[in-house]
């Protein structure tokens, strides 16, 4: 397991900026905190009304934009995790984009272009399942591009977050890190489920054959872009209770300290708001006392 230092909200475990040295294997994907799954629960239903006060005031004061990144080997609970987590936000602030294979016109522009157009406007939570990163992991694993194209894509990646956050996107990457026994017994479970098989894909077998390459692939994504403005945070999987409840757990604590600026804005404007309403009936008494004067 890792230090304690990497260590955050007691659930997950930041990438450290600037890292010189990070390895998947120091990290355990059955890890659940010491919780039950019954008590794991019940703090996860407990942080719901939180996550939808706080989204709700990200929504209303149009003042930053959230970014959240879910990436992870197949059968990580990309999915599980948006419908369970995100279940309390109102769908009228929050979008999913799931980024597949691109298209021959995504191809035929940089690797940013089908992305950008998908960051989120002020009081918006866009959530990315699978990202830009498979840039520099399924194209990295594949050799889909020349090496020396795709090395340069992490240092793009930051200048991009970066960009982002600059314009008050807060931004919060999570891999979900699964074992590789557990995906094998996912994906029996797809399998022996007539109702689960249509999310079977030869293609998950395929890549299976590459889990070494992807694990290094990963560590090397997440040592070279989890930044102070766009963190990686390593949430183990295993568990689903335990992964819904760690990606909520840092969600709601990096928000947190934005509601006092959230409900001051809101306040502000609607101090304004009533100020101007009080001008008109003013006015409005004003022609009124005059129209009876008159008559």
């Amino acid at each position: 397991m890792a230090k304690d230092k990497d260590k955050v909200q007691d659930f997950a475990f930041k990438v450290p900026p600037g890292a010189a040295k990070f390895s998947l294997k120091d990290y355990d994907p059955g890890y659940s905190a010491g919780l039950s799954k019954s008590d794991g629960t019940k703090l996860f239903e407990a942080m719901d009304s939180g996550l939808t006060e706080i989204q709700e005031l990200l929504y209303a004061a149009q003042q930053n934009s959230v970014l959240v990144v879910l990436q992870g080997m197949d059968t990580s609970g990309k999915d599980g995790t948006v419908s369970h987590v995100m279940s309390v936000v109102n769908p009228q602030g929050c979008r999913v984009n799931a980024f597949k294979a691109p298209t021959p016109e995504e191809l035929a522009h940089d690797f940013l272009w089908r992305v950008h157009p998908h960051a989120p406007g002020k009081g918006l939570m866009e959530i990315f399942n699978r990202s830009h990163y498979e840039d520099v992991l399924v194209t990295r694993v594949h050799n889909l591009v020349p090496k020396e194209m795709w090395q340069q894509r992490y240092e793009q990646i930051n200048a991009f977050e970066e960009l982002l956050a600059a314009d008050g996107t807060i931004i919060l990457k999570f891999f979900l890190y699964i074992g590789q026994d557990e995906q094998a017994k996912r994906l029996q479970a797809r399998e022996d489920d007539p109702d689960k098989r249509w999310k079977l894909s030869p293609g998950d077998y395929v890549e299976r054959e590459y889990w070494d390459d992807y694990i290094k692939a990963y560590e090397a994504a997440l040592t070279k872009c989890s930044t102070p403005h766009a963190p990686w945070y390593v949430i183990p999987a295993n568990h689903k209770w335990y992964r819904n409840l760690a990606v909520a757990k840092v969600l709601a604590d990096t928000l947190q300290p934005y509601k006092e600026r959230w409900q001051r804005e809101l306040e502000q404007r609607g101090a304004r708001v009533y100020e101007q309403l009080q001008k008109i009936r003013v006015c409005e008494q004003e022609v009124s006392e005059t129209s009876k004067y008159e008559g």
